[in-house]
């Protein structure tokens, strides 16, 4: 990999790319969706177009919900991601419940902490494991790893095979979760559950300290770029907030989650079939770097150390290293869990009488973190419990902004290297941020009044 003076270098020797150059990555592998990257460079290296695309067919989960009962929308939602189908359920749960105004318990707050955690360390391991390293490993592909570094892989396997697990022992299931409902539990996991989980996590930390010294190792290897954004992410006095706060934001006062609309201020775009957002920059990132950022202060001893160990320190600009952000995020969550696994355990698990629901009309939103940031719920139900209108804004639809304001800054800095690298790195650069593209779109272009209006979208 390349530092600014490595690019700056290459870019003035006798290997420099004197003639134009086109970028046409149609789609970008290793990510989630489908994205394109689109730069035009001309024979004196002016950068003439540099584009962002999502080209994904549009989604309409919004839509899905109207008219349907309370008690159907959490597992509707959970849908929208194979990856955060707890993330999805945890905030829709949160929003009917602001809504009809129910109470959970403390127990079932650290069942959903723990579902959350459970669900950061199956993203972001996967991303660590086998989306992002090759990058930094100079191969297309895991794959080619496990002939060269055979133990490193097979650590990553059972790192990632102990978060499938842990998903599974909490919400019964490793994806789309069927114990949650509204209040509480349809069923509760076992002490013995509990007791596994906690020999579970703790014979966890030693790999997971191997995968850190990895990456530790391949730190000279991530590109020195870096850009000054806003950075938003769910804040709180005393944790490292998942599932509850306030929304907090590196260049603006925190607000409750029911003005998130004021802080997100989605907009449309010609070359994507997801909305943008913006607040007070251009542009802001969520997710692992953002959440670090901003509450850096309450990670756990042992994600603290992790995060000295990987060279990563507050604040940090570069997107680069969104991948060693998650890293520290790891061992924060096996480290929390612990903690709630301890503390669950030492007060017994009580099987907590359903109160009977009085449904009523109201509006309800919410925010939680999930792997690629702070995803927003918003619903209105009427008398009969059944959803008037709905609302999800998705980590990825906040960060494609951003993602296309780094490539604006980081493409001229490559504009005098070969094709191939180029691709390389702005390729490097989108799965840094470990984009969730099918989630992020959902909107519809229409014909009507299209003279008027060359491109219109609705929300669906």
């Amino acid at each position: 990999m390349y530092n600014d003076n490595d690019i700056s270098a290459l870019a003035t020797t006798a290997e420099r790319s004197t003639g134009p150059r086109r970028i046409d990555v149609h789609h970008l592998t290793r990510v989630e969706g489908h994205g394109n990257i689109v730069v035009r460079i001309a024979a004196d290296g002016t950068v003439e177009q540099c584009c962002w695309e999502v080209s994904e067919a549009p989604r309409f989960f919004e839509a899905m919900l109207l008219g349907r009962d309370y008690q159907d929308v959490h597992h509707i939602t959970s849908r929208i991601c194979g990856i955060c189908s707890i993330g999805h359920q945890v905030a829709s749960l949160q929003a009917t419940e602001q809504a009809l105004n129910i109470r959970v318990s403390e127990q079932t707050l650290a069942l959903r902490k723990l579902a959350l955690h459970a669900e950061n360390l199956q993203s972001h391991l996967l991303h660590i494991g086998f989306l992002a390293l090759p990058d930094y490993m100079g191969v297309p592909s895991t794959l080619h790893l496990a002939e060269t570094h055979r133990e490193e892989v097979l650590n990553l396997i059972a790192c990632r095979r102990m978060s499938n697990e842990f998903s599974r022992l909490v919400c019964g299931r490793t994806t789309h979760p069927q114990r949650f409902v509204p209040g509480g539990f349809a069923r509760l996991p076992s002490m013995d559950d509990l007791h596994q989980l906690r020999v579970l996590l703790a014979e966890s930390l030693p790999g997971l300290g191997r995968v850190i010294d990895l990456c530790a190792s391949l730190r000279d290897r991530v590109p020195a770029f870096e850009r000054e954004t806003e950075y938003i992410a769910l804040v709180a006095p005393s944790e490292y907030p998942l599932y509850w706060g306030h929304i907090g934001s590196s260049m603006d006062d925190r607000r409750p989650v029911d003005q998130y609309e004021q802080m997100t201020r989605e907009y449309l775009v010609r070359q994507s079939t997801a909305k943008w957002a913006r607040n007070k920059a251009e542009s802001f990132m969520v997710g692992a770097l953002s959440r670090f950022n901003l509450n850096h202060a309450q990670l756990t001893d042992g994600a603290r150390k992790a995060a000295e160990v990987l060279g990563l320190a507050a604040p940090c600009h570069n997107p680069f290293l969104i991948t060693l952000a998650q890293l520290v995020e790891c061992m924060h969550s096996v480290e929390d869990s612990l903690f709630l696994v301890e503390a669950l355990l030492s007060r017994g698990l009580r099987h907590e009488a359903s109160s009977k629901i009085k449904l009523q009309a109201g509006r309800g939103a919410s925010a939680v973190e999930v792997p690629r940031g702070i995803l927003f719920h918003a619903y209105e139900y009427d008398e009969q419990g059944r959803v008037v209108s709905a609302d999800c804004v998705i980590p990825t639809n906040q960060n494609h902004a951003n993602i296309q304001k780094d490539m604006e800054a980081l493409t001229p800095r490559l504009s005098g290297l070969p094709e191939s690298e180029i691709e390389r790195l702005l390729s490097m650069l989108v799965r840094a941020y470990d984009p969730c593209i099918s989630c992020s779109t959902h909107l519809l272009e229409t014909e009507q009044r299209k003279a008027e209006r060359p491109v219109r979208f609705i929300r669906t």
